[in-house]
């Protein structure tokens, strides 16, 4: 069976845009991406039914930009650009048809329409406040706004150490509901749901951490119940822990380390977690990986060395194996498996 597979990337050096990948899950095998769309820093994207929504970047203005995927061919239907920094996340809200979008550098959420001709309208803007101690810390830096398991918008701060929640009207308007003030220097960066709907996962990038929260259905409040290292207690060097992400059966939980150069597993055990593995990313600075529609097989991308490395996963034990290096892809910072 062969796997399509989208990566977004910098375009700082020779990528191009957004890449194109297949994964072979017979021969575990990454084909070499080829160019899809050319496009100025998609740094983070996602596919809904025929729709690429990606970050995009031209010249001095900042935003997304909305592709229609028919055919092999890529068709910008609309682009939403201002002047200034663009977004870090993007994440699509099916019931609602609305796309929320995470910028770090001005603390800004943003919630869009996507209309059935494939437009994007502006719905509603809020801008966070607040700071943390360290020098990373001089503001607000939204990184992540994406959907809790009962439609509320959580909202990961790694500027302020905050994950705040919000109620969402129908029109696309944000309502503040609850905020959780992580310890100091966390620096929370991404936030991954368990399959129980109220345990969640958060990965405090300035910390090398990960966070068990549970989560309040009912007042869609978060708190804290466990913190752990992602790294091994002797790594001494700059450190700076970036994607999360779980199994569906909620059983094993994966962190990438950017200096430490590494992926973490993590099993769920008893409501905690549990180091169970460190495994090189064969390059520097591991900035996105994911699962594979059937998770017996785990794709990262190394930003800073071009390449992507494929392992395989065992589902009962949650470990993984490296079976492919040094797949060509320049600046890799988003991995999808559509």
């Amino acid at each position: 069976m062969k796997e399509q597979i989208y990566f977004g990337t910098y375009t700082k050096k020779t990528s191009q845009g957004i890449y194109h990948a297949f994964l072979d899950t017979d021969t575990a095998q990454v084909s070499t991406p080829q160019v899809a769309i050319t496009v100025e820093n998609p740094t983070y994207l996602t596919i809904t039914d025929q729709t690429l929504l990606t970050v995009a970047k031209e010249g001095p203005l900042g935003g997304i930009a909305a592709y229609e995927l028919a055919d092999d061919s890529y068709v910008l239907t609309d682009d939403a650009l201002v002047a200034g920094p663009n977004p870090c996340y993007v994440a699509f809200d099916k019931k609602r048809a609305l796309v929320y979008t995470a910028n770090y550098h001005k603390g800004q959420i943003d919630v869009y329409r996507l209309n059935n001709d494939k437009t994007l309208t502006l719905c509603d803007s809020v801008v966070q406040t607040g700071y943390g101690p360290r020098k990373e810390q001089d503001g607000s830096h939204v990184h992540y706004t994406d959907l809790t398991p009962d439609g509320r918008l959580a909202v990961v701060d790694l500027g302020n150490d905050t994950v705040s929640t919000y109620d969402i009207s129908a029109e696309g308007k944000l309502a503040p509901v609850s905020i959780l003030k992580t310890k100091a220097r966390l620096g929370p960066r991404h936030l991954v749901f368990a399959p129980d709907k109220k345990t969640a996962y958060l990965v405090g990038e300035l910390s090398s951490t990960v966070s068990v929260l549970d989560y309040d259905l009912t007042t869609g409040a978060f708190y804290l119940l466990q913190t752990v290292s992602t790294i091994p207690d002797d790594w001494t060097e700059h450190n700076g822990a970036a994607a999360i992400r779980i199994s569906n059966d909620g059983r094993f939980v994966y962190v990438s380390n950017r200096g430490h150069n590494s992926l973490a597993v993590f099993e769920v055990l008893d409501g905690e977690l549990k180091l169970i593995q460190h495994l090189t990313t064969h390059g520097d600075f591991p900035r996105d990986f994911a699962l594979d529609p059937t998770e017996r097989f785990i794709l990262v991308a190394n930003q800073n060395t071009d390449n992507a490395t494929l392992y395989t996963r065992d589902q009962e034990t949650g470990l993984l194996a490296c079976c492919q290096k040094d797949i060509p892809l320049p600046e890799g910072v988003c991995v999808y498996f559509k």
